[in-house]
């Protein structure tokens, strides 16, 4: 669902982007409350894979295909706050190196695919979790529905921005008609990658998913006839073998073979937005990339004449430098929460 430039028009554009970048302030200041020794690491990592798993095109209907947009699954396994800044930082890397979304619709990209979809789904999440069983199933139950619901929420919000902002001439009504109808299919696929990539994790270390904090029953003593909360025990140590070390190193060992190898089998049919663009005539005012000579634009290598090697090496490239941008954005995120918390200096003078 990257919107190219051109789809919305200026002021629009420069709205989304001041919200964009209000949200992304606030993220960095939430994200201090989220980030922790445990999920700093998998922070990047996140943002890594959602790149990669965004290569992986599945068809949803006749010449049309989906990706995932990935905000539902960020929010719970990092954080809410997180989760935007994960989704941010990849589109900020597809629409620099890769010329992937325009640059000028940066700020509608965001704010339609990392704010709106972060917001929806956590909020369904927490909704969710409060009122089921608190098991780890519920969790990846839970997950399924907040990203089975956050991509036609992302179709209503490009629909609204098109309403206010759209270049061409063509009926609110059969593009948002179009819009909702397709996504909520890549909903589906969304929904399902969500939830399979939560239940790995949760399985492996639940104490890696955000979402799945405090869900544990408290333990109930029977004193003279009536049932008490039991003491809280202090955090069982975590092994070293349970490092997250391990599953950071799986977790990129996985993006970049998808990234460079699985994504040559990917759907080669437009995505929603596009198949509905085209069919539309939304894109009738669409502007060329303003990085379409990148040497990585459209996920190739310049100069690299085989096909499969080229769109590999372009992935693999992708996951590195987005885990890197990640990393660094987090971990200084960390370090500011980190100083901001240390003790104050109690020296004085005499």
């Amino acid at each position: 669902m990257h919107v190219p430039d051109g789809f919305i028009n200026a002021p629009t554009s420069a709205v989304t982007g001041v919200v964009a970048a209000g949200a992304v302030a606030v993220s960095l200041r939430g994200a201090r409350k989220e980030l922790d020794e445990r999920t700093a690491p998998l922070a990047g990592l996140v943002a890594a894979f959602i790149f990669a798993v965004q290569m992986l095109n599945f068809p949803v209907a006749a010449g049309t295909s989906g990706h995932l947009l990935g905000g539902a699954l960020a929010a719970i396994l990092v954080g809410p706050y997180t989760g935007v800044l994960c989704v941010s930082v990849v589109l900020l890397m597809q629409g620099i190196l890769f010329a992937d979304g325009g640059l000028t619709a940066l700020g509608v990209n965001i704010t339609d695919m990392a704010i709106v979809t972060t917001v929806v789904a956590y909020a369904v999440f927490r909704g969710l979790v409060k009122v089921l069983p608190r098991t780890r199933r519920t969790v990846t139950v839970a997950s399924f529905v907040a990203a089975l619901l956050s991509v036609p929420a992302a179709a209503v919000a490009f629909t609204l921005l098109y309403a206010v902002g759209g270049t061409t001439d063509v009926s609110l009504g059969k593009v948002a008609t179009a819009m909702i109808g397709v996504h909520v299919l890549i909903g589906v696929g969304e929904a399902v990658i969500t939830a399979l990539t939560v239940g790995a994790v949760i399985a492996v270390r639940p104490d890696l998913v955000y979402g799945a904090r405090g869900l544990q029953q408290k333990l109930k003593l029977r004193v003279g006839g009536e049932l008490v909360d039991a003491p809280a025990a202090g955090p069982a140590p975590v092994p070293a073998s349970r490092s997250h070390r391990k599953v950071w190193l799986t977790g990129l060992a996985v993006s970049v073979v998808l990234a460079g190898f699985v994504s040559f089998y990917a759907s080669a049919s437009p995505d929603g937005l596009e198949k509905v663009a085209a069919d539309k005539g939304i894109d009738a005012k669409a502007e060329e990339h303003a990085a379409a000579d990148s040497p990585l634009a459209d996920y190739g290598v310049k100069d690299v004449a085989d096909a499969r090697l080229s769109g590999g090496l372009a992935g693999v490239i992708g996951v590195g430098v987005t885990v890197v941008a990640g990393s660094a954005v987090f971990w200084a995120v960390r370090r500011r929460r980190t100083d901001d918390t240390s003790p104050a200096d109690t020296t004085t003078s005499v």
